[in-house]
C-alpha cells in the first residue's frame, strides 16, 4: 500500500462555470446552480467518504456555492467558537493561485459555513471568515453580515446556499487572474470528513501548495 494518497499525485484543474443570475433576489433561494457546476470529488481513489455534493459558479459580482449533505440521521450541530470541529463546510480560496508557497498570503482566504451554530439556540446557519494559521500576511476579514448564507433542512441532511461577493475576496480579478487556488473540507460528526483532495494527514488548512486549481470559465 502506498503511503502517499493517489489524489496527492494529481494536480486537478476544476472548471468553474459562469452563472449570470446570482445571487437570486427571492425568498426561496439564494443560489441555484446546474449539475455541470459540481466540483468533482473522486472518492474511489482513496476510499474516502462521499456524502456531500458541492457546486460552484462565478460572475463579476462574486462566487456562489451550494452544498448538499445526505445520509444523516441526526440534526447538524455546531459551535461558533470551534468551526473546524462543527458540522459544515470549510473553504479555502486563493485569488492568485500561488501554489508554489507553503504559507498563505494576503490573497488566501479561509471561510466556514455552518448549518447550525448561530442564534441563541445555535440552530441557525452561520458564516464566518477566520485567519489562516502560519500565514505570512492575512486577507481582510469579512464581517459575518457580508457573508450571506441560507440553510434548508431535510430529513436526512441539509442544503447550504452561499454567496461570496467580490468585496470579500481580496484580489478577485476574473479577467486578469482566471485561475484560483481552492480546497474544501466537509465535516460531519456522523459521516466523517470529505475533502476535495488529500486528507487531514496533510496540513491543507494552512498550506496553499496543497490546494487544487479552480479555473473561471469565460461567459458563453
Amino acid at each position: 500500500m502506498s503511503l502517499i494518497p493517489a489524489r496527492f499525485l494529481l494536480r486537478v484543474v476544476h472548471p468553474c462555470l459562469h452563472v449570470a443570475n446570482m445571487p437570486l433576489d427571492d425568498d426561496e433561494h439564494l443560489i441555484e446552480l446546474p449539475p455541470a457546476a459540481k466540483l468533482d470529488h473522486e472518492p474511489d481513489m482513496d476510499e474516502s467518504p462521499h456524502f456531500a455534493e458541492l457546486r460552484i459558479g462565478w460572475n463579476a459580482a462574486g462566487i456562489g456555492l451550494t452544498l448538499d449533505v445526505r445520509g444523516k440521521e441526526a440534526p447538524p450541530v455546531g459551535d461558533p467558537d470551534k468551526p473546524r470541529a462543527s458540522d459544515g463546510l470549510s473553504l479555502w480560496l486563493d485569488t492568485r493561485d500561488a501554489r508554489t508557497f507553503h504559507r498563505a498570503g494576503r490573497y488566501c482566504h479561509q471561510f466556514h459555513f455552518l448549518p447550525a451554530a448561530g442564534g441563541a439556540d445555535r440552530d441557525e446557519p452561520m458564516a464566518m471568515q477566520t485567519k489562516i494559521h502560519r500565514a505570512l500576511a492575512d486577507a481582510p476579514i469579512a464581517a459575518p453580515n457580508d457573508l450571506p448564507i441560507r440553510c434548508i433542512r431535510r430529513k436526512t441532511g441539509y442544503r447550504l446556499e452561499i454567496f461570496l461577493s467580490a468585496n470579500v475576496l481580496n484580489g478577485f480579478d476574473p479577467e486578469n487572474n482566471p485561475r484560483m487556488g481552492i480546497f474544501y473540507a466537509v465535516r460531519d460528526l456522523e459521516l466523517g470528513e470529505q475533502t476535495l483532495g488529500i486528507s487531514a494527514d496533510f496540513p491543507f488548512s494552512d498550506d496553499p501548495s496543497l490546494w487544487s486549481v479552480l479555473e473561471l470559465t469565460k461567459p458563453a
